[in-house]
């Protein structure tokens, strides 16, 4: 129960859409059905941020964010410092990005690492124990929401996702955050079923009402949210017709 969430209070979103497809990304068609629940009443400030129209410089490993200039980074020519300041000011930050590889996509990864400095500095603590974060938060707002909202082509989303879910448990800590995981969802989308679509992405909408009036999503709705629009048989033939179809064109 999310005690220290109003709705009322919540103003401004920030979406970072991290799929290189930019507007084309199939993630964000599911995170749109999102926003249109949680900003119901037209009365949000949302900004989504395509993480691939930004010039980010891979982190050094230097580790002077965490002494020499604690909670800066030392790369100041590039477009983190922005993003982090509409980090800090969002209300609930929403990162949307298909699954590459079992983990984020490598622009994801550059904007994950270079965020380094808004965690606390590391000095021997142990392994976090009942779903803490590693390492704690330098700025920590207990009113700020963060989602992650990702699609895969995979059958289910159980187990194509634990590495990625293990990560983001090290970081945010296990309860510190919003998974919306999606199997399935490129195929969907490419079979240009505009009902079956509507019908699959009105779960979304519905979920993120509920998000903006309790502030979180119980296991019971994020399981439902991760329920693959196809049964296994039936997404076997879809996934043969399409690399035989694939195959084909390379002939």
């Amino acid at each position: 129960m999310a005690t220290n969430w109003n709705p009322d209070e919540i103003k401004k979103v920030l979406v970072i859409n991290g799929s290189p497809n930019r507007e084309r990304s199939n993630t964000l068609v599911v995170t749109k059905a999102f926003l249109a629940g949680l900003n119901e009443d037209e009365k949000l400030d949302i900004e989504i941020v395509n993480a691939s129209d930004l010039n980010v410089r891979p982190c050094l490993g230097c580790l002077s964010c965490w002494g020499r200039t604690a909670g800066e980074c030392v790369i100041r020519n590039d477009d983190i410092l922005p993003l982090k300041e509409k980090i800090l000011h969002a209300d609930i930050i929403i990162a949307s990005y298909p699954l590459y590889f079992f983990s984020m996509p490598g622009v994801m990864k550059v904007i994950t690492d270079r965020l380094l400095s808004m965690m606390a500095t590391y000095e021997g603590q142990k392994a976090p124990e009942n779903g803490q974060s590693f390492h704690g938060f330098r700025y920590y707002n207990e009113k700020q929401r963060f989602i992650v909202i990702s699609t895969c082509a995979y059958t289910e989303a159980k187990a194509a996702y634990q590495s990625l879910i293990l990560q983001h448990d090290a970081i945010c800590g296990k309860n510190n955050y919003t998974p919306i995981l999606v199997p399935q969802m490129k195929t969907l989308n490419d079979l240009h079923n505009e009902n079956k679509i509507t019908r699959y992405l009105n779960k979304f909408t519905l979920a993120g009402k509920t998000f903006r009036q309790q502030g979180y999503l119980s296991s019971e709705e994020l399981e439902n949210l991760s329920k693959p629009p196809f049964t296994e048989g039936a997404y076997k033939i879809f996934l043969n017709n399409f690399w035989e179809s694939e195959r084909n064109k390379g002939k």
